[in-house]
C-alpha cells in the first residue's frame, strides 16, 4: 500500500504495524489495527460479500473500470472474482502450508489491514503464518530478510519488493527454491506472471489518482492553482497514482492549473515540502499527496499557516488520522485503496497455487472515492470493521 530511492531512506527496524497510511501514538489506530486483528474470515467475508460491502459504501464518481495495467502492462482481473470453491478449500487445508509475508513497511494502517487480512485468510485455510517481515523501506535489510524466512521452508511468500532491482535476485533464489511468491504492488521487471511468480495484486492507483483529481477539480468548482507533494521514486504505484491525477487535471479541469510539484522521500517530513509550497504561493487553492502520511504533514503546515480550510487538500489512502481530517471536513477526500481486500485476494492466489490452480498475472481492488459524506461507510469497506466511535463522533 517502486523503491529505488528507497535504500537511501533505510531506516533500520523489524516487524509489523503498517504501510501506506498513518503512524505516531495515535491510538485510533491501535483501535482498528486490535479489531481487524481479531477478526476471522467466515463464509460472508468471501469474494461476494466483500463485493456487497464495498458496493454499498463505494461512491461511483462515473468511471468504475480498472484503470491501471499491471508493472508489465497485464490488463487488471478485479480482485472481487477471486474465489475459491468448496472442493479447493479443503484440498488448501489438507495441505497444511506455511506462508511468510516480507514487507517493505510495516509502520501504517494500510499494512496493519494487509497483514490482518493475511493472517486471517490464512486461518481460514489452515495455512500458518511462520513469519512477518518488516524491511524499513531497506532493501539490503529485505533480501536479509528473505534469505531468514527462506530458512523456515515455506510454501509461499507474500511480499511487497522495496526495489525490484535490488531484490530481484533474492526473490530468484526463493523461486528457483520451489516457494511460491505472490507479489504486493509491484514486481520484477525480468520475472513473467503466472510462470515466475504467482500473481500480482495491486490498488487501481492511476484510478485513484483520477478520483483524487476529480475530488479536487469539483471541490474547486473548476478553476484554481493547486500544487503536488508527490513520492520522489521510481516505484510503480505511486508513479501511477501521481500519473492519474495529472492527467485527470489535464483532461477533465483545464482551468486548474498545478503551478508547483514537491518531491518527497522521507514521508515524515512533507511538512516542509508544504511550507516551501506556501511560501512561493500563498495563495494557493489546493494541494495534492501521493497517500494519506505526506497529507498529515501539509495539512500541520497549513494549519501553522493559519490556513486550514481555505486550502482543498486530497490524497490516496484512508489512514486512520486522515479519515479523522475528512469527517472534521479538514481533508477534502481520497482515493482510498483496498488494503483488506487486497491482502485475502493475495492470500487466495498463494493458496490456489499451491494446489495447482491457475491463477491470473495481474489483480486489482478497485478504487473508491470518499469524501465526508460517505466516510463512515467507506471505512469499512476498507478495514472491513465498524467505523471507531471517535470517528462517528467527528462525523456528526
Amino acid at each position: 500500500m517502486r523503491i529505488k530511492a528507497l535504500t537511501a531512506i533505510a531506516l533500520a527496524a523489524m516487524v509489523l504495524n503498517a504501510t501506506g497510511c498513518a503512524q505516531g501514538g495515535d491510538s485510533s489506530k491501535t483501535e482498528a489495527g486490535q479489531s481487524a486483528a481479531e477478526q476471522t474470515v467466515k463464509d460472508e467475508s468471501t469474494a461476494e460479500s466483500a463485493q456487497k460491502t464495498e458496493g454499498d459504501a463505494q461512491k461511483s464518481d462515473g468511471d468504475s473500470q480498472i484503470l491501471t495495467k499491471g508493472p508489465h502492462g497485464e490488463t487488471g482481473v478485479d480482485a472481487n472474482t477471486i474465489t475459491i470453491s468448496d472442493e479447493q478449500k479443503e484440498a488448501i487445508k489438507a495441505g497444511n502450508f506455511k506462508v511468510a509475508i516480507c514487507m517493505h513497511y510495516g509502520g501504517n494502517d494500510w499494512a496493519t489491514a494487509q497483514l490482518d487480512a493475511i493472517k486471517a485468510t490464512c486461518a481460514d485455510l489452515n495455512m500458518e503464518v511462520v513469519a512477518v517481515t518488516d524491511a524499513n523501506f531497506s532493501a539490503e535489510k529485505q533480501v536479509s530478510d528473505i534469505e531468514t524466512v527462506m530458512a523456515l521452508k515455506p510454501d509461499a511468500i507474500i511480499s511487497i519488493p522495496t526495489d525490484v532491482v535490488a531484490t530481484a535476485d533474492a526473490y530468484k533464489r526463493a523461486i528457483d527454491s520451489g516457494i511460491k511468491v505472490v507479489f504486493m504492488d509491484n514486481a520484477m521487471e525480468d520475472m513473467v506472471g503466472g510462470k515466475d511468480y504467482v500473481s500480482c495484486v495491486s490498488a487501481d492507483s492511476y484510478g485513484n489518482g483520477v478520483v483524487a483529481a476529480r475530488l479536487l477539480g469539483n471541490k474547486l468548482n473548476g478553476s484554481g492553482k493547486v500544487g503536488m507533494v508527490y513520492y520522489d521514486a521510481d516505484f510503480f504505484v505511486t508513479n501511477q497514482r501521481d500519473a492519474g491525477f495529472r492527467d485527470t487535471l489535464k483532461s477533465e479541469f483545464p482551468n486548474i492549473e498545478i503551478v508547483v510539484e514537491q518531491g518527497f522521500t522521507d514521508e515524515n517530513g512533507c511538512n516542509e515540502q508544504a511550507d516551501a509550497i506556501l511560501t512561493q504561493f500563498p495563495n494557493i487553492d489546493g494541494i495534492y499527496a501521493s497517500w494519506d502520511i505526506p497529507m498529515e504533514g501539509i495539512l500541520s503546515s497549513v494549519r501553522a499557516a493559519g490556513k486550514e480550510g481555505q486550502i482543498a487538500l486530497v490524497a490516496i489512502d484512508l489512514g486512520n488520522n486522515i479519515a479523522l481530517e475528512i469527517a472534521k471536513g479538514t481533508v477534502v477526500g481520497v482515493g482510498a485503496q483496498m488494503p483488506y481486500d487486497q491482502g485475502v485476494a493475495e492470500t487466495k492466489l498463494a493458496a490456489l497455487s499451491l494446489i495447482g490452480e491457475s491463477t491470473p498475472e495481474y489483480v486489482v481492488c478497485p478504487a473508491m472515492m470518499v469524501d465526508k459524506e460517505n466516510v463512515l461507510d467507506a471505512y469499512k469497506a476498507v478495514y472491513h470493521v465498524d467505523a471507531p466511535s471517535w470517528l462517528v463522533e467527528a462525523d456528526k
